[in-house]
């Protein structure tokens, strides 16, 4: 055991991380470092495979744990223990109000009577959003049975049948849309049931969606008596728990408040984590300083710009790149194996998925070699137009060796050999000649009728019909009038009697 002396000369690996100067120096011999107490995207670097370890390095950027307060606000995350009652948005308009931030948002919504772990992201942490709100999640709750059950060895078995993919319907009263869905449930475990107040507690892990409301009823009915849920906390979202880093509303309110009056960083820095920490899980890619911006602007990244890369890599993997200082640059997919990349020395390794590092933070260092600096100055001397595109002027060594990618070139044109036809040439249709049978059968002393006279024929036929209708009709009409005119009459007749 450590004496009280001991205790207080040995530092704790946060007050480690805030004193050293973390980042990674150019060198051309193998690098023999100890960075298993690094923090966050640079721990266990030299554990990493190396491409190279020559790279310029440059002063812009800073270590995430190192940013000034405006950055590290913008960049940052809070691992929040959300209070009963209010809904999740309302928790994150809260924080947004207090911490006087622009954007804010949430990797998954919890229900208004739902405690524990709200990831709240802010400003340009919202960017990882997405990849946190589809992260597993993991929660505690406590359920009452209607009835009373005794074995509590059979609540276990139906707990134990609740896994794997689950048809679910969420509640009447939902954030979704009520239509029957799939859901798996990873894992789930019994924590302690009591007969007497027939209720018990579970801890489930399960996919992001999944109702823990709809599950206790689901166990009630396979119970046979009926279930419902009274209370749920979850306890962990993505890789953050609650065991590590959760900050009350309190915290947040307090920590704002303090930095306002005393100006004391430490407690806002504490509460506020980078972004960085959400991404410890992914596998990385270590890019030189001299692409990063080129990755911010959309480029692919490319072999020769990776300095070191990770075992284990595989096709269409979810991945970060990060630089030399340990920044997250943008979430990318993997397009080589760790194996390829070993073995290649140029090609594209990874697309990007998500750029989460704002343009310029780094220099531009594109455009910059001997061709693109020619071609700079010719458009000023007016050799070029303002796009690079020659112009009349152009001298004729220019257009013969540079060769612009960016212009789709023509197709090429084929020619025709003289005794075949030409393609590009429109030919005309041949008429089809009748073969012999057909020639045969045709009455002798009978001309073809040609397509116009058929249109009239049928022109005709049209008329006949119509007229031979509007005839039926008159005659109709005829007849009607014939039989008022003899009612007519005899009426007359009859009147002249009376």
């Amino acid at each position: 055991m450590d004496t009280p002396k001991e205790k207080k000369k040995r530092k704790s690996v946060a007050d480690m991380q805030h004193d050293g100067n973390y980042q990674l120096e150019p060198s051309e011999a193998p690098a023999k470092l100890d960075s298993s107490q690094w923090p966050l995207l640079l721990k266990n670097f030299d554990k990493r495979n190396g491409r190279t370890n020559h790279s310029t390095p440059l002063p812009e950027g800073h270590s995430p744990l190192r940013r000034p307060l405006a950055e590290h606000l913008k960049a940052g995350f809070i691992n929040l223990d959300k209070p009963s009652n209010p809904s999740s948005h309302e928790v994150v308009a809260w924080v947004k109000r207090i911490l006087r931030v622009q954007k804010t948002g949430h990797s998954g919504t919890l229900d208004p009577k739902v405690t524990g772990c709200l990831i709240v992201c802010i400003e340009r942490a919202t960017r990882l959003v997405k990849s946190q709100q589809s992260a597993g999640k993991e929660y505690v709750c406590i359920f009452r049975l209607h009835s009373i059950v005794e074995n509590v060895q059979k609540v276990t078995q139906c707990l134990e049948r609740l896994k794997g993919a689950l048809f679910q319907r969420p509640p009447l009263i939902s954030a979704v849309k009520r239509q029957l869905r799939v859901r798996t449930v990873y894992d789930s475990k019994l924590i302690e049931y009591d007969p007497e107040s027939q209720m018990g507690i579970f801890w489930v892990s399960c996919e992001a969606g999944t109702y823990i409301r709809t599950m206790c009823v689901h166990l009630g009915l396979y119970l046979g008596v009926g279930g419902q849920m009274q209370e749920l906390r979850r306890v962990r979202s993505g890789i953050q728990s609650e065991k590590e880093g959760l900050s009350t509303m309190h915290d947040v309110l307090d920590a704002q408040w303090t930095y306002d009056n005393h100006k004391d960083e430490s407690y806002l820095r504490r509460v506020v984590q980078p972004m960085e920490a959400l991404l410890t899980s992914h596998k990385r890619i270590i890019l030189k300083d001299s692409a990063i911006n080129a990755v911010c602007y959309g480029a692919k990244v490319l072999l020769p710009g990776v300095l070191r890369y990770e075992d284990g890599i595989e096709i269409n993997e979810q991945i970060v790149i990060v630089t030399t200082k340990g920044e997250a640059v943008a979430l990318g997919i993997a397009l080589m194996t760790t194996a390829t990349m070993a073995s290649c020395d140029h090609g594209v390794c990874a697309k990007l998925k998500r750029v989460i590092m704002e343009r310029d933070t780094y220099p531009r260092k594109w455009g910059l070699g001997p061709k693109a600096t020619m071609k700079k100055e010719m458009i000023k001397q007016g050799l070029l137009d303002k796009h690079g595109k020659p112009v009349d002027k152009t001298p004729k060594e220019w257009t013969s060796s540079y060769e612009d990618f960016n212009v789709k070139a023509p197709a090429p044109v084929i020619k025709a050999e003289p005794g075949e036809p030409d393609e590009a040439t429109p030919q005309k249709k041949r008429k089809r000649q009748p073969s012999d049978t057909e020639m045969a059968a045709a009455v002798p002393g009978e001309e073809e009728e040609t397509p116009k006279e058929k249109k009239k024929k049928k022109k005709k036929k049209r008329d006949q019909e119509e007229e031979g209708l509007n005839g039926a009709e008159v005659e109709v009409k005829e007849e009607e009038t014939g039989e008022k005119k003899k009612k007519k009459k005899k009426k007359d007749k009859k009147q002249d009697s009376d």
